[in-house]
């Protein structure tokens, strides 16, 4: 095979991870117009991380000419890749998602890298087929889920293609990538509500705005049908004087009729106290309503003998409120007349006979100022009652506790999750979606007379009018447009069955409710809340029709993009293309179980647009690559499937991806697979077996963090990413094997090059933050052995991944060790002491043996004012116990730990310029100093001295700005006048 020249990308060399990390981390609270709004998706990457590693994946490090003999030195080559960064650095902001200005300097970055790799590759054999300069190659992701890697590479440019067993993450990307640019710049047909202004029919509708509006449009015309069918079965509720009289506090609604925001109900179980047998107990974790300063409300149960009613109290929260009729953790309760607790079992028994009732608990009102909380009314009871729905989701949930409570308590369907008022709300929704669809075709018609005008190139005779050719067949006409409506309503009706089902919970803290996945499972929930979709809070089709707006109206429209149902085992997508995903990760999340839930109303409202996609009961399950133990048999047995499986999946890309880019694959990590800033798992260990057996080489390791706040540290928490990125190269077929001593011997030569790279060179990049350097630096570690087709050990057996890692993670502490030979003989003296007492005193004797084994003596080292020595006994100064007016110029005596610590003094106490400025006065110590507190930095991790880490993070976090400050007073500091 001929093979390819392909450079370096930025990825493979060096990323400011901290810039995209905080980026990742805000991301989490922004809501309004972010895409995950459409549709709810477990473990979604966040856009900016997702956005930097594809930039990163697609642009040559500007190292790879110096590596050509093209004359471009060490730090030119840094120079033009700070300028890399700092495109990522714009790239990653939210407010610039959509910024013309940057996104047009990211893909001409793009192109032009692009059109390098074309030249260097004009002779190849493909060079039509692979190296078109004129044509980026387009993208994969086989793992789609929640869409953002598609969605990101759509948004650079790239045509992008996202396939996914699941045809719920199937419709998800459909409708952020697929749909949108098929109708770009398409002006609304619907009619206007009743009442607003009047669009101009001249104005412009760029990109997907146009087909927003008409969500809108027909998703009112929706609400409003469907309050005229079901609306009297949500009622409002009157103030009576009787109401006033048992509470002062309505007085100002005397007379009144409030609008209901949710009726909470409590389940009840018959009392297993032979006295109270025929009574149906309430079982409720907490009878707090709210808990905001000066808005407190909860229920008090008052008992009259065998009976009881729920009585509403504001004011102080007495201290059984928190606690309702709950002991403990899971299902355990108390009876409310006898105190005689209700044990798990016997809950379990009365609920698999059917015996789980549910009484109203508390009504939840719309007040002038906020929530007003009500006792039950018989009436409002009477009338949820009514309800007789003609339909309910028959799909069964799976026998598995881990993520699914509601079986072991007799509820074992999706359809059993709802109440009845509850069924019949969503299915008038999804039916009225179909209903919708019919107008918007109707509508569009009307709009656009004459569609022969519109008829595609290429049509054969008799071949389906346009206007006529499904969404589904890539029609663009008529019944497309209302296919396309319809999906982003049957979106909206699947948002509302995750406000409307009796998982959701009432928030006290914050007045409103929560929703069905509060987390990746379905546990069981006591008490629950039951919104009314009527009321323009959380759980009105208005609201969720308006989230699904502001994320349309931001999704790019520019290239063409393909969305597939495909099991990645199989798939021959990934042919020629740039692939970057996010594989399930074991048995984290069992996506199709969960997405069960949304499915059978999905199916309902859209199984006439896609036909194929929702021609089963329920999503896929066989072939889904998730280590589920109740599926397969046995842990053991789930394993070998999900290894098999994966290893598989990611063969596709080793033979299939463009030959010109590494493959970026996500790896998710769970809370206990991190301890202490590095990841100690088998999982990990295992998964980079299977990444190497599939034919890959691994060339970076990229730590993602999204839970941390900018520039600051989680020890002695967990301070490791969420996920890691791996680099990866498909293997050279002529790799040869190595022995360990060679293996150890590259590792000597290569590895320092890439960890001076990581943690910036000397034009100030951003570096690697400490907690993140242990993991990174497995990267260019992993690309020595795994480029390999082995490496044996002296036995002749082949040496394994976790023993490779140990030899990494030796090579990676030796370069950032004092003793690696790039520090003075005090220095080395005092990073020794520092790791045997920290700031404690010791014996004179031991630092005499220690100083004379560095080549110094404890009296040299206390003459460059960095310890104290007397009465026998030997310490290291804090930085706060520097000289203040220290200056390196007139200094006889500046070990680089003197200047480190100096520097961290001036950044604490006087910030970043001030520590720039004292850099100017020694630029040739920067590079030491910033080694050596990488090196004190995960000395203290490994301790857990956390106080002490932090300023050495600060410092580094801290190094591009006192560079800058640095360079900006140049040889200023010299001049009179200037105080250090």
């Amino acid at each position: 095979m001929h093979p390819v020249k392909s450079p370096k990308k930025l990825i493979e060399v060096a990323l400011p991870l901290d810039d995209i990390n905080a980026a990742a981390a805000r991301e989490k609270s922004i809501r309004h117009g972010h895409p995950s709004t459409l549709h709810l998706w477990w473990a979604r990457r966040p856009l900016a991380a997702a956005r930097a590693v594809l930039f990163a994946q697609l642009v040559n490090d500007p190292g790879y000419q110096r590596e050509l003999g093209y004359g471009v030195n060490k730090q030119e080559a840094e120079i033009k890749r700070e300028k890399l960064f700092q495109i990522i650095r714009d790239l990653v902001q939210w407010e610039n998602t959509n910024n013309e200005e940057v996104l047009g300097r990211a893909r001409e970055a793009i192109r032009e890298s692009w059109r390098e790799t074309c030249h260097l590759n004009r002779h190849h054999p493909q060079a039509a087929e692979l190296f078109n300069p004129d044509q980026l190659p387009a993208f994969h992701d086989p793992f789609a889920g929640g869409g953002a890697i598609p969605l990101e590479a759509q948004r650079l440019g790239l045509e992008s293609y996202a396939s996914d067993l699941n045809p719920v993450a199937v419709m998800i990307n459909k409708a952020m990538i697929e749909i949108p640019p098929r109708f770009a710049g398409q002006r609304p047909v619907g009619p206007e509500p009743e009442g607003e202004k009047q669009q101009s029919f001249e104005q412009d509708w760029p990109g997907a705005t146009g087909l927003a509006e008409d969500v809108r449009r027909y998703g009112y015309w929706m609400r409003e049908e469907a309050f005229k069918r079901i609306g009297h079965l949500y009622p409002k509720v009157k103030i009576t004087p009787e109401m006033v009289a048992e509470r002062p506090d309505l007085k100002a609604y005397l007379g009144e009729e409030l609008t209901v925001i949710a009726w909470l109900w409590a389940r009840t179980v018959k009392s297993p106290n032979p006295a109270f047998s025929h009574v149906d107990v309430p079982l409720v974790s907490s009878f707090v309503l709210s808990s905001k300063k000066g808005k407190e409300a909860y229920v008090q149960p008052v008992v009259d003998g065998d009976r009881y009613v729920f009585g509403i109290r504001v004011g102080t929260l007495p201290d059984d409120a928190k606690q309702g009729t709950k002991l403990g953790r899971g299902a355990n309760f108390n009876c409310l007349f006898s105190n005689t607790p209700i044990q798990p079992k016997y809950i379990y028994e009365q609920a698999q006979a059917g015996n789980l009732g549910q009484r109203l608990m508390a009504i939840v009102a719309e007040g002038k100022s906020g929530r007003v909380y009500l006792s039950p009314d018989i009436r409002h009871e009477d009338t949820a009652n009514q309800a007789q729905p003609e339909w309910k989701p028959t799909a069964l949930m799976p026998e598995n506790p881990r993520w699914f409570s509601p079986p072991m308590y007799g509820m074992k369907s999706y359809g059993d999750l709802f109440t009845p008022r509850q069924l019949v709300a969503l299915t008038t929704f999804s039916d009225l979606v179909q209903e919708a669809r019919e107008k918007a075709i109707a509508d569009y018609r009307a709009a656009n007379p004459n569609p022969s005008t519109r008829r595609g190139v290429g049509l054969d005779e008799g071949s389906l009018d346009p206007d006529d050719m499904p969404l589904a067949q890539g029609g663009s006409g008529a019944t497309a447009y209302g296919d396309a409506v319809a999906v982003y309503l049957g979106l909206a009706n699947d948002k509302l069955s995750d406000y409307n089902s009796t998982l959701v919970a009432w928030s006290p803290t914050r007045d409103q409710l929560k929703t069905t996945f509060g987390r990746q499972a379905l546990p069981m929930v006591w008490d629950f809340s039951e919104t009314n979709l009527f009321a323009s809070a959380a759980g009105d089709i208005e609201v969720s029709v308006r989230g699904i707006i502001r994320a349309l109206n931001n999704v790019p429209c520019g290239s063409f993009s393909k969305v597939i149902q495909f099991d990645a085992q199989t798939q021959e997508i990934s042919q020629g293309k740039v692939v970057s995903t996010d594989p399930p990760y074991y048995d984290n999340i069992g996506y199709a179980d969960l997405s069960d839930f949304f499915y059978v109303w999905m199916r309902r409202s859209l199984r006439r647009i896609y036909p194929d996609l929702f021609g089963t009961m329920a999503v896929p399950k066989e072939q889904e690559l998730v280590a589920t133990p109740y599926r397969h048999g046995s842990k053991e047995k789930a394993e070998t499937f999900f290894m098999k499986g994966m290893t598989q999946a990611i063969h596709k890309l080793a033979t299939q991806a463009h030959p010109a880019f590494p493959v970026t694959i996500y790896y998710a990590f769970k809370q206990s697979e991190t301890k202490e800033g590095s990841t100690t798992s088998t999982g990990w260990v295992t998964f980079l077996e299977a990444v190497i057996q599939a034919g890959f080489s691994i060339d970076g390791t990229w730590p993602m963090r999204t839970e941390r706040e900018v520039r600051t540290i989680g020890l002695g928490t967990n301070a490791l990413a969420s996920s890691i990125v791996l680099v990866c190269r498909k293997r050279l077929p002529n790799a040869g094997t190595i022995s360990r001593r060679d293996f150890q011997r590259q590792l000597r030569e290569e590895m320092p090059e890439a960890l001076e790279t990581m943690i910036g060179g000397e034009t100030g990049q951003t570096p690697i933050a400490p907690v993140d350097l242990a993991q990174a630096a497995i990267g260019p570690g992993m690309a020595i052995y795994s480029r390999h087709e082995a490496v044996l050990n002296q036995d002749g057996s082949p040496m394994g991944v976790h023993d490779a890692l140990i030899l990494i993670n030796r090579a990676i502490t030796d370069y950032l060790s004092p003793d690696s030979g790039n520090f003075d003989a005090d220095t080395q003296f005092c990073a020794g002491w520092f790791d045997q007492y920290g700031w404690n005193t010791g014996p004179f004797g031991e630092a005499d043996t220690l100083a004379r084994a560095k080549g110094t003596s404890v009296d040299g080292v206390r003459e460059a004012n960095v310890i104290e020595s007397g009465g026998g006994k030997v310490s290291l100064l804090k930085w706060g116990e520097y000289a203040a007016d220290w200056d390196p110029l007139t200094d006889k005596r500046t070990p680089i730990w003197e200047a480190c610590h100096q520097m961290i003094r001036r950044l604490q106490q006087d910030g970043e310029t001030a520590a720039g400025l004292l850099l100017a006065r020694m630029p040739e110590k920067g590079e030491p100093i910033r080694q050596l507190a990488y090196h004190l930095y995960t000395l203290c991790e490994r301790k857990k001295w956390a106080e002490e880490a932090r300023s050495y993070n600060e410092l580094i976090a801290s190094w591009s700005a006192i560079v800058a400050a640095s360079h900006d007073v140049g040889h200023v500091g010299t001049q009179a006048g200037l105080e250090f």
